[in-house]
């Protein structure tokens, strides 16, 4: 069984543009991208998606419905923070209206940190996912999810159309994970996954580029934290939480750039390392909107630092 990376080591590029052209005939190509917003206490969140299609907007169960996808492929979600792989690529699709995207997801698990140590709650004791010798500690439900499959609205419950003019058209789906697992009601100590999936059909995927700034501040000798151990945090609308450390670009300033993100508000706040507290010239989290195309920039100035 293939895995996603297997599949395809091509990424959409932050600023990728598609371009339009005629086909000459009556099919377009269409090409689905897989992201995650991950969550903080799941460390893995491996699914088996069997098959996608992209359902009509025609009533009637088959009707005006196209398979994208119908090779089972594997894949750990959490991999895909930050990134994007294809999980179809140029799939002929005839021209028409298409109202959402559909998921056949055959199984899974997760891996969670409880009580300092590390369980595993999956869909089956033999779910051919797992690692070898893994001990499941309980069970993992995911409703309907391989039989209708999971439902995925386009960006603003829009219906996507595929003309005969259309070259290529991509599709990024962000698979929040931290909103998608919970444990399930009551004492049985089981876990639940009611996907929480977003859609948009791009032409550009947006990102925000988060800068620290010393400013007119000194760090002292090496050995003690600098910018580097310092982190961005971007938090989606539904409280889902992106930590990435900061990258160091000249003596006195660190960047963090969060990539493929839908169109969206989101705050950005900034962690510092244990022991380390410090005050910043605008207030956090702050705020700010991602467009499709457009870098978000939020550059925070340290004003103190007190070790």
């Amino acid at each position: 069984m293939p895995s996603l990376r297997q599949l395809t080591s091509s990424l959409l590029l932050a600023t990728g543009l598609l371009f339009l052209a005629a086909c000459g005939d009556d099919k377009a190509r269409v090409t689905l991208k897989l992201t995650d917003a991950p969550g903080d206490s799941i460390e893995k969140a491996v699914v088996t998606i069997s098959k996608v299609y992209l359902k009509g907007s025609v009533e009637g169960e088959g009707k005006g419905d196209v398979v994208l996808l119908s090779e089972p492929v594997t894949t750990d979600l959490l991999t895909l923070a930050n990134d994007t792989a294809d999980l179809v690529t140029d799939a002929e699709v005839p021209a028409g209206t298409y109202k959402e995207l559909r998921f056949v997801i055959t199984g899974g698990y997760i891996q969670v940190k409880q009580d300092g140590q590390s369980r595993i709650f999956a869909t089956s004791a033999n779910y051919e996912g797992l690692p070898e010798g893994a001990q499941v500690d309980g069970d993992l439900h995911m409703p309907s999810a391989s039989s209708s499959g999971l439902k995925v609205k386009f960006d603003k419950d829009a219906d996507v159309t595929i003309t005969s003019d259309d070259d290529q058209k991509v599709i990024l789906v962000d698979f929040d994970v931290a909103q998608s697992f919970g444990k399930e009601a009551g004492n049985s100590g089981k876990w639940v996954m009611r996907p929480v999936i977003k859609g948009a059909d791009m032409q550009f995927s947006g990102n925000v580029e988060v800068t620290l700034d010393l400013g007119g501040l000194s760090l002292p000798q090496p050995g003690t934290p600098q910018l580097t151990d310092f982190s961005a945090v971007l938090i989606n609308a539904d409280g889902s939480r992106e930590t990435m450390p900061f990258t160091l670009v000249t003596g006195t300033v660190a960047v963090a750039d969060f990539k493929y993100l839908l169109p969206g508000t989101y705050q950005v706040d900034v962690v510092a390392p244990t022991g380390v507290s410090f005050t910043t010239d605008i207030a956090r989290p702050a705020a700010t909107s991602v467009s499709s195309g457009v870098e978000s920039d939020v550059r925070f100035t340290l004003l103190s630092i007190d070790f």
